[in-house]
Protein backbone atom coordinates (compact mmCIF):
# COMPACT_ATOMS: atom_id res chain seq x y z
CA UNK A 1 0.00 0.00 0.00
CA UNK A 2 2.75 2.44 0.90
CA UNK A 3 4.68 1.74 -2.47
CA UNK A 4 1.35 2.52 -4.07
CA UNK A 5 1.07 5.82 -2.67
CA UNK A 6 4.73 6.66 -2.90
CA UNK A 7 4.87 5.67 -6.32
CA UNK A 8 1.49 7.95 -7.11
CA UNK A 9 3.11 11.03 -5.46
CA UNK A 10 5.99 10.50 -7.85
CA UNK A 11 4.07 10.24 -11.11
CA UNK A 12 2.17 13.26 -9.88
CA UNK A 13 5.40 15.35 -9.03
CA UNK A 14 6.72 14.71 -12.11
CA UNK A 15 3.84 15.63 -14.32
CA UNK A 16 4.25 18.72 -12.89
CA UNK A 17 7.88 19.26 -13.11
CA UNK A 18 7.46 18.25 -16.62
CA UNK A 19 4.88 20.73 -17.11
CA UNK A 20 6.22 23.62 -15.77
CA UNK A 21 9.37 23.23 -17.49
CA UNK A 22 8.31 22.25 -20.69
CA UNK A 23 5.45 23.91 -21.51
CA UNK A 24 3.54 22.94 -24.63
CA UNK A 25 4.22 24.59 -28.38
CA UNK A 26 0.64 25.91 -28.62
CA UNK A 27 1.27 27.01 -32.12
CA UNK A 28 1.05 22.99 -33.24
CA UNK A 29 -2.09 22.62 -31.23
CA UNK A 30 -4.42 20.89 -33.15
CA UNK A 31 -7.92 21.57 -31.44
CA UNK A 32 -11.07 19.59 -31.44
CA UNK A 33 -14.80 20.94 -30.49
CA UNK A 34 -17.12 19.05 -28.34
CA UNK A 35 -18.94 17.78 -30.71
CA UNK A 36 -15.62 15.88 -32.84
CA UNK A 37 -14.79 18.55 -35.60
CA UNK A 38 -11.37 19.71 -35.93
CA UNK A 39 -11.05 23.83 -35.03
CA UNK A 40 -8.04 24.00 -37.83
CA UNK A 41 -6.09 26.56 -35.74
CA UNK A 42 -2.40 26.35 -36.72
CA UNK A 43 -0.57 29.39 -36.00
CA UNK A 44 3.20 30.23 -37.89
CA UNK A 45 4.91 33.07 -36.29
CA UNK A 46 7.55 35.12 -37.49
CA UNK A 47 11.43 33.94 -37.03
CA UNK A 48 12.78 37.61 -37.30
CA UNK A 49 12.52 40.73 -37.40
CA UNK A 50 11.32 42.01 -40.79
CA UNK A 51 13.59 43.40 -43.53
CA UNK A 52 12.82 46.88 -44.77
CA UNK A 53 13.17 47.72 -48.42
CA UNK A 54 14.62 50.50 -50.12
CA UNK A 55 12.26 52.81 -50.26
CA UNK A 56 10.82 51.96 -46.85
CA UNK A 57 14.68 52.78 -45.17
CA UNK A 58 14.74 56.14 -46.89
CA UNK A 59 11.52 57.10 -45.67
CA UNK A 60 12.86 55.88 -41.87
CA UNK A 61 16.49 57.76 -42.79
CA UNK A 62 14.13 60.85 -43.54
CA UNK A 63 12.31 61.04 -40.30
CA UNK A 64 15.27 60.49 -38.10
CA UNK A 65 17.35 63.04 -40.12
CA UNK A 66 14.76 65.75 -39.36
CA UNK A 67 12.09 65.05 -36.71
CA UNK A 68 14.79 66.75 -34.18
CA UNK A 69 14.50 70.33 -36.46
CA UNK A 70 10.48 69.81 -36.19
CA UNK A 71 8.80 71.78 -33.09
CA UNK A 72 5.49 72.23 -31.89
CA UNK A 73 4.38 76.03 -31.38
CA UNK A 74 1.66 76.88 -29.14
CA UNK A 75 0.31 80.28 -29.14
CA UNK A 76 -1.59 81.78 -26.08
CA UNK A 77 -4.49 84.52 -26.48
CA UNK A 78 -6.56 86.26 -24.33
CA UNK A 79 -10.05 86.47 -26.40
CA UNK A 80 -13.26 88.14 -25.11
CA UNK A 81 -16.12 86.08 -24.60
CA UNK A 82 -19.38 87.58 -24.14
CA UNK A 83 -20.74 85.48 -20.85
CA UNK A 84 -17.08 84.93 -19.03
CA UNK A 85 -15.40 88.00 -19.79
CA UNK A 86 -11.52 87.56 -21.24
CA UNK A 87 -10.48 83.72 -21.54
CA UNK A 88 -7.39 82.28 -22.67
CA UNK A 89 -6.81 80.48 -25.98
CA UNK A 90 -4.29 77.69 -27.71
CA UNK A 91 -3.60 77.73 -31.21
CA UNK A 92 -1.18 75.22 -32.44
CA UNK A 93 0.94 75.17 -35.38
CA UNK A 94 4.72 73.69 -36.41
CA UNK A 95 8.01 75.17 -37.21
CA UNK A 96 11.37 74.17 -38.18
CA UNK A 97 14.99 75.08 -36.62
CA UNK A 98 17.10 77.16 -38.78
CA UNK A 99 20.32 77.30 -37.14
CA UNK A 100 22.32 76.85 -33.89
CA UNK A 101 21.17 80.22 -32.64
CA UNK A 102 18.43 78.98 -32.14
CA UNK A 103 15.78 81.07 -34.74
CA UNK A 104 12.68 79.13 -36.22
CA UNK A 105 10.75 79.52 -39.41
CA UNK A 106 6.70 79.06 -39.10
CA UNK A 107 3.26 80.40 -40.61
CA UNK A 108 2.52 83.93 -39.43
CA UNK A 109 -0.79 83.04 -38.67
CA UNK A 110 0.51 80.29 -36.67
CA UNK A 111 1.30 83.35 -34.09
CA UNK A 112 -1.02 86.04 -35.26
CA UNK A 113 -2.33 87.40 -32.42
CA UNK A 114 -0.38 85.83 -29.35
CA UNK A 115 -0.64 88.22 -26.74
CA UNK A 116 0.31 85.87 -23.80
CA UNK A 117 3.22 84.23 -25.33
CA UNK A 118 4.48 81.82 -27.50
CA UNK A 119 5.94 78.42 -26.59
CA UNK A 120 8.17 76.19 -28.50
CA UNK A 121 8.45 72.08 -28.12
CA UNK A 122 11.34 70.38 -29.05
CA UNK A 123 11.21 66.89 -30.30
CA UNK A 124 12.64 65.34 -27.27
CA UNK A 125 9.28 66.79 -25.50
CA UNK A 126 10.85 68.39 -22.27
CA UNK A 127 9.82 71.95 -21.07
CA UNK A 128 9.04 73.78 -23.78
CA UNK A 129 10.78 77.52 -24.69
CA UNK A 130 9.61 80.66 -24.73
CA UNK A 131 10.00 82.26 -27.92
CA UNK A 132 10.48 85.98 -29.12
CA UNK A 133 9.29 86.86 -32.41
CA UNK A 134 12.36 88.28 -34.79
CA UNK A 135 10.16 89.55 -37.26
CA UNK A 136 7.13 88.52 -39.80
CA UNK A 137 5.99 88.67 -43.39
CA UNK A 138 2.27 88.65 -43.30
CA UNK A 139 1.96 89.30 -47.08
CA UNK A 140 4.00 85.75 -47.61
CA UNK A 141 2.80 84.45 -44.16
CA UNK A 142 6.01 84.39 -42.77
CA UNK A 143 7.38 84.86 -39.27
CA UNK A 144 11.21 84.10 -37.50
CA UNK A 145 11.18 83.14 -33.55
CA UNK A 146 14.26 82.58 -31.37
CA UNK A 147 14.79 80.20 -28.59
CA UNK A 148 17.73 80.16 -25.98
CA UNK A 149 18.21 76.68 -26.30
CA UNK A 150 21.49 74.03 -26.73
CA UNK A 151 22.41 71.41 -28.88
CA UNK A 152 19.73 72.42 -31.62
CA UNK A 153 19.93 70.66 -35.05
CA UNK A 154 18.72 72.90 -37.30
CA UNK A 155 17.67 71.99 -41.41
CA UNK A 156 18.87 71.73 -44.74
CA UNK A 157 17.23 74.09 -47.18
CA UNK A 158 17.40 73.38 -50.64
CA UNK A 159 16.54 75.20 -54.16
CA UNK A 160 13.35 74.99 -54.91
CA UNK A 161 13.65 76.71 -58.49
CA UNK A 162 14.01 73.14 -59.60
CA UNK A 163 11.27 71.09 -58.74
CA UNK A 164 9.48 68.81 -61.15
CA UNK A 165 5.24 67.59 -60.85
CA UNK A 166 5.77 63.93 -59.30
CA UNK A 167 8.53 64.38 -57.24
CA UNK A 168 8.70 62.51 -53.81
CA UNK A 169 7.62 64.77 -50.48
CA UNK A 170 7.73 64.40 -47.10
CA UNK A 171 5.51 66.77 -45.03
CA UNK A 172 6.19 66.39 -40.93
CA UNK A 173 4.87 68.52 -37.99
CA UNK A 174 1.85 68.22 -35.66
CA UNK A 175 -1.48 67.74 -37.22
CA UNK A 176 -4.07 68.07 -34.58
CA UNK A 177 -1.45 68.30 -31.93
CA UNK A 178 0.03 64.58 -32.81
CA UNK A 179 3.73 65.65 -32.45
CA UNK A 180 5.94 63.93 -34.86
CA UNK A 181 3.52 62.98 -37.62
CA UNK A 182 5.03 62.26 -40.76
CA UNK A 183 3.20 62.19 -44.43
CA UNK A 184 4.15 61.48 -47.88
CA UNK A 185 3.04 62.24 -51.31
CA UNK A 186 3.92 63.69 -54.12
CA UNK A 187 4.15 67.39 -55.67
CA UNK A 188 0.98 67.50 -57.53
CA UNK A 189 1.17 70.43 -59.50
CA UNK A 190 3.04 74.08 -58.97
CA UNK A 191 0.81 77.15 -59.48
CA UNK A 192 0.38 80.52 -58.06
CA UNK A 193 -2.02 80.84 -55.13
CA UNK A 194 -3.44 83.47 -53.16
CA UNK A 195 -2.81 83.54 -49.21
CA UNK A 196 -4.94 84.50 -46.09
CA UNK A 197 -4.24 87.95 -46.62
CA UNK A 198 -5.38 87.37 -50.28
CA UNK A 199 -1.32 88.34 -51.82
CA UNK A 200 -0.46 85.95 -54.47
CA UNK A 201 2.02 82.83 -53.60
CA UNK A 202 4.19 82.36 -56.74
CA UNK A 203 5.49 78.71 -57.57
CA UNK A 204 3.33 77.70 -54.76
CA UNK A 205 3.84 73.52 -54.13
CA UNK A 206 0.74 71.53 -54.22
CA UNK A 207 1.08 68.01 -52.74
CA UNK A 208 -1.27 65.43 -52.21
CA UNK A 209 0.80 64.41 -48.71
CA UNK A 210 -1.94 64.76 -46.24
CA UNK A 211 -1.52 67.74 -44.74
CA UNK A 212 -3.79 68.97 -41.37
CA UNK A 213 -4.70 71.75 -38.85
CA UNK A 214 -1.30 71.83 -37.16
CA UNK A 215 0.45 70.84 -39.70
CA UNK A 216 1.01 74.91 -40.73
CA UNK A 217 5.15 76.02 -40.25
CA UNK A 218 6.21 72.57 -40.97
CA UNK A 219 8.47 71.77 -43.24
CA UNK A 220 8.20 70.20 -47.05
CA UNK A 221 10.69 67.95 -47.70
CA UNK A 222 12.33 66.64 -50.78
CA UNK A 223 13.47 62.27 -50.91
CA UNK A 224 16.68 63.50 -49.37
CA UNK A 225 15.35 65.08 -46.31
CA UNK A 226 16.13 68.59 -47.33
CA UNK A 227 13.69 71.47 -46.82
CA UNK A 228 11.89 72.47 -50.07
CA UNK A 229 9.04 74.55 -48.50
CA UNK A 230 6.33 75.87 -45.49
CA UNK A 231 3.10 73.93 -45.39
CA UNK A 232 1.03 76.74 -45.31
CA UNK A 233 -2.58 76.10 -46.50
CA UNK A 234 -4.81 73.06 -47.49
CA UNK A 235 -7.86 73.37 -49.69
CA UNK A 236 -10.76 71.45 -47.75
CA UNK A 237 -14.02 72.55 -49.33
CA UNK A 238 -14.78 73.62 -45.30
CA UNK A 239 -13.89 70.09 -43.48
CA UNK A 240 -11.22 71.50 -42.10
CA UNK A 241 -9.15 68.37 -42.74
CA UNK A 242 -6.79 66.98 -45.75
CA UNK A 243 -8.82 66.48 -48.96
CA UNK A 244 -5.48 65.46 -50.50
CA UNK A 245 -4.99 69.06 -51.94
CA UNK A 246 -2.54 71.11 -49.42
CA UNK A 247 0.04 74.20 -50.54
CA UNK A 248 3.32 74.51 -49.15
CA UNK A 249 5.26 78.13 -49.69
CA UNK A 250 8.58 77.90 -51.60
CA UNK A 251 11.30 77.82 -49.30
CA UNK A 252 13.16 80.25 -51.94
CA UNK A 253 10.82 82.81 -51.53
CA UNK A 254 11.62 82.61 -47.36
CA UNK A 255 14.76 82.93 -48.34
CA UNK A 256 14.34 86.12 -49.96
CA UNK A 257 13.53 87.83 -46.82
CA UNK A 258 15.04 86.05 -44.23
CA UNK A 259 18.16 88.41 -43.83
CA UNK A 260 15.49 91.79 -44.11
CA UNK A 261 13.54 89.98 -40.88
CA UNK A 262 16.36 89.10 -38.94
CA UNK A 263 18.24 92.80 -39.83
CA UNK A 264 14.71 94.89 -39.58
CA UNK A 265 11.76 92.66 -38.14
CA UNK A 266 9.98 93.22 -41.09
CA UNK A 267 10.40 92.79 -45.04
CA UNK A 268 11.86 95.84 -47.06
CA UNK A 269 10.11 94.91 -50.17
CA UNK A 270 11.98 96.32 -53.46
CA UNK A 271 10.01 98.17 -56.09
CA UNK A 272 10.39 99.72 -59.42
CA UNK A 273 8.68 102.67 -58.04
CA UNK A 274 5.55 102.42 -60.67
CA UNK A 275 1.96 102.37 -60.80
CA UNK A 276 1.24 100.29 -63.87
CA UNK A 277 -1.16 98.74 -66.32
CA UNK A 278 -0.53 95.01 -67.88
CA UNK A 279 -1.08 94.93 -72.05
CA UNK A 280 -2.20 92.14 -73.94
CA UNK A 281 -2.34 91.73 -77.53
CA UNK A 282 -5.44 93.35 -78.45
CA UNK A 283 -4.69 96.83 -76.27
CA UNK A 284 -1.14 96.82 -78.21
CA UNK A 285 -2.78 96.75 -81.14
CA UNK A 286 -5.30 99.16 -79.66
CA UNK A 287 -2.92 101.55 -78.39
CA UNK A 288 -0.25 101.37 -81.08
CA UNK A 289 2.33 99.95 -79.02
CA UNK A 290 5.87 98.76 -80.27
CA UNK A 291 5.53 95.31 -78.40
CA UNK A 292 2.18 92.83 -77.96
CA UNK A 293 2.77 92.08 -74.08
CA UNK A 294 4.49 94.17 -71.25
CA UNK A 295 3.28 96.51 -68.42
CA UNK A 296 2.45 100.01 -69.73
CA UNK A 297 3.87 102.53 -66.86
CA UNK A 298 0.82 104.75 -65.68
CA UNK A 299 2.97 107.02 -63.21
CA UNK A 300 6.30 106.81 -61.37
CA UNK A 301 6.60 107.25 -57.96
CA UNK A 302 8.16 110.60 -56.84
CA UNK A 303 11.77 109.67 -54.94
CA UNK A 304 11.24 106.21 -56.22
CA UNK A 305 13.61 104.19 -58.22
CA UNK A 306 11.83 104.33 -61.66
CA UNK A 307 11.84 108.21 -61.51
CA UNK A 308 15.41 108.72 -60.40
CA UNK A 309 16.32 106.41 -63.24
CA UNK A 310 14.74 108.40 -65.69
CA UNK A 311 11.67 106.42 -66.95
CA UNK A 312 8.39 108.01 -68.06
CA UNK A 313 4.70 107.61 -66.64
CA UNK A 314 1.60 108.27 -69.14
CA UNK A 315 0.27 111.95 -69.99
CA UNK A 316 -2.68 111.04 -72.09
CA UNK A 317 -6.08 110.15 -70.66
CA UNK A 318 -7.93 107.10 -72.20
CA UNK A 319 -10.44 104.34 -70.76
CA UNK A 320 -10.35 101.06 -71.50
CA UNK A 321 -14.10 100.19 -70.39
CA UNK A 322 -15.03 102.14 -67.29
CA UNK A 323 -10.93 101.86 -66.10
CA UNK A 324 -8.92 104.90 -66.89
CA UNK A 325 -5.90 104.24 -68.45
CA UNK A 326 -2.58 106.89 -69.20
CA UNK A 327 -1.11 106.46 -72.41
CA UNK A 328 2.42 107.64 -73.44
CA UNK A 329 4.31 106.19 -70.87
CA UNK A 330 7.17 103.18 -71.06
CA UNK A 331 6.05 99.75 -71.80
CA UNK A 332 8.11 97.59 -69.79
CA UNK A 333 8.99 94.28 -71.71
CA UNK A 334 11.60 92.63 -69.53
CA UNK A 335 13.67 92.78 -66.17
CA UNK A 336 17.29 91.62 -66.50
CA UNK A 337 16.35 89.45 -69.69
CA UNK A 338 13.41 87.82 -68.18
CA UNK A 339 10.29 88.52 -70.15
CA UNK A 340 7.60 90.45 -68.40
CA UNK A 341 3.79 90.21 -69.51
CA UNK A 342 2.17 91.42 -65.85
CA UNK A 343 2.05 93.45 -62.32
CA UNK A 344 2.61 89.65 -61.01
CA UNK A 345 5.90 89.04 -63.25
CA UNK A 346 7.34 91.88 -61.85
CA UNK A 347 6.15 90.59 -58.27
CA UNK A 348 8.03 87.63 -59.01
CA UNK A 349 11.57 89.18 -59.73
CA UNK A 350 10.98 91.42 -57.17
CA UNK A 351 10.85 88.35 -54.62
CA UNK A 352 14.52 87.99 -55.59
CA UNK A 353 15.71 90.79 -55.01
CA UNK A 354 16.38 93.53 -51.63
CA UNK A 355 15.88 96.65 -51.88
CA UNK A 356 19.30 98.69 -52.60
CA UNK A 357 19.73 95.98 -55.70
CA UNK A 358 20.61 96.99 -59.21
CA UNK A 359 18.98 95.57 -61.85
CA UNK A 360 18.29 96.18 -65.93
CA UNK A 361 14.93 97.48 -66.73
CA UNK A 362 14.07 96.77 -70.83
CA UNK A 363 11.34 99.09 -71.93
CA UNK A 364 10.16 100.44 -75.50
CA UNK A 365 9.92 104.46 -75.92
CA UNK A 366 7.64 105.01 -78.23
CA UNK A 367 9.49 102.89 -81.23
CA UNK A 368 12.47 102.79 -79.47
CA UNK A 369 13.82 99.82 -77.56
CA UNK A 370 15.77 100.90 -74.39
CA UNK A 371 17.39 99.74 -71.53
CA UNK A 372 18.12 101.13 -68.25
CA UNK A 373 19.91 100.69 -65.23
CA UNK A 374 17.90 100.83 -61.82
CA UNK A 375 18.76 100.99 -57.77
CA UNK A 376 15.42 99.00 -56.22
CA UNK A 377 13.63 101.06 -53.85
CA UNK A 378 11.99 100.42 -50.95
CA UNK A 379 8.20 99.38 -51.79
CA UNK A 380 5.31 101.72 -50.68
CA UNK A 381 1.42 101.32 -50.82
CA UNK A 382 0.83 102.15 -54.30
CA UNK A 383 4.29 100.95 -55.77
CA UNK A 384 4.65 97.93 -57.91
Amino acid sequence: MRLRQFILVVVLVGGFWLLTTHPPDLSRLHLTNVDGRSAGLHLTEAQAAPEFDSEEQNNIAVYKRVLPSVVNITARTLVFNFFYGTVPQEGQGSGFILDREGHILTNYHVIAGANRGIQVTLSNKRSPYSARVVGTDKLHDLALLQIDAANLQPVTLADSSQLAVGQKVYAIGNPFGLSGTMTRGIISSIRSIRGEEGAPIEDAIQTDAAINPGNSGGPLLNSRGDVIGINTMIASNGAEQSSGIGFAIPINTAKAVLSDLTRYGEVRRPSLGIVSYPIGPDLAEQMGLAADYGVLIQRVIPGGAAERAGLHGGNEQAYVGNTEVLLGGDLIVAIDGQQVTSPQDINVIMDKHQAGDTINVTIYRGRRRMTFRLILGEARATNT
